[in-house]
């Protein structure tokens, strides 16, 4: 379910779901958690995620346990570790990173962008809400342009336009970012700790608001996410009522 390969300083750890374009489940983001701690504890001085096959994360795996009830708090607790960890994480996005592939991509660090690889997060499309973190996580790396055109507009953003607003550091492969590490493992440790914590401490993670609460309770709830589910059972466009 993920592979791990290592060169000198440099940890890579590859979804391993082909089949299922690297969607994420409960087992999965437990497994990449796991690899990531190991990686730190083998004293690895960078990360680089990737994904194996042409997609880097197709989200959620809705034919699985995506609505499990531990499936939010497990997902939270893999992005949560990607930005607590010591050291520099990579996402080379190979390929499409829809949903909690975006999420993965913008809990790391830096991202690489492959040709046909882009970002999207089709929560208005499902009739779901996303948490605060993401919105102002995105906000923070892409602008907030381009996190409302992803966001509130629904619209892909491609690997041109990702490394136009800087949500892309590089465009390039898998091979791109594993240079890209090598040279960072030369960069002083304690000096990219830091920078590290300063970076993430972006505002993404402060409190919700009470309104903003209800709001993320009240879309969650509603009809309208019955609605997605059958849509897509049902394979027509979803009709929602905002009830």
């Amino acid at each position: 379910m993920i592979g791990q390969t290592r060169d000198g300083d440099v940890v890579t750890l590859e979804l391993q779901r082909p089949e299922r374009r690297n969607a994420l489940n409960s087992a999965l983001c437990v497994a990449l958690r796991e690899g990531i701690e190991d990686a730190v504890a083998g004293d690895a001085r960078v990360i680089v995620i990737t994904g194996q096959g042409s997609s880097f994360c197709a989200g959620a795996d809705l034919s699985g346990d995506a609505f499990a009830s531990d499936f939010p708090e497990t997902l939270n607790t893999l992005l949560q570790t990607i930005q607590n960890v010591p050291i520099p994480v990579i996402a080379a996005v190979n390929g499409p990173a829809v949903g909690a592939g975006t999420q993965l991509a913008i809990a790391s660090d830096l991202r690489v962008v492959a040709d046909g690889g882009y970002f999207e997060i089709p929560s208005t499309r499902l009739g779901i809400a996303v948490n605060n973190w993401t919105i102002k996580r995105l906000s923070s790396l892409a602008g907030g342009s381009v996190a409302r055109t992803i966001l509130l507009g629904g619209e892909r953003l491609h690997a041109e336009q990702a490394h136009h607003s800087g949500l892309a550091n590089k465009r390039g492969g898998a091979d791109v970012a594993q240079r890209w590490a090598q040279s960072i493992t030369e960069l002083a440790p304690l000096a990219l700790r830091h920078l590290k914590l300063v970076f993430n401490d972006d505002g993404a993670h402060d409190e919700p608001k009470p309104e903003q609460w209800e709001a993320f309770g009240a879309a969650w709830k509603s009809e309208d996410v019955l609605e997605a589910r059958r849509a897509r059972n049902e394979k027509r466009p979803p009709k929602f009522l905002g009830k």
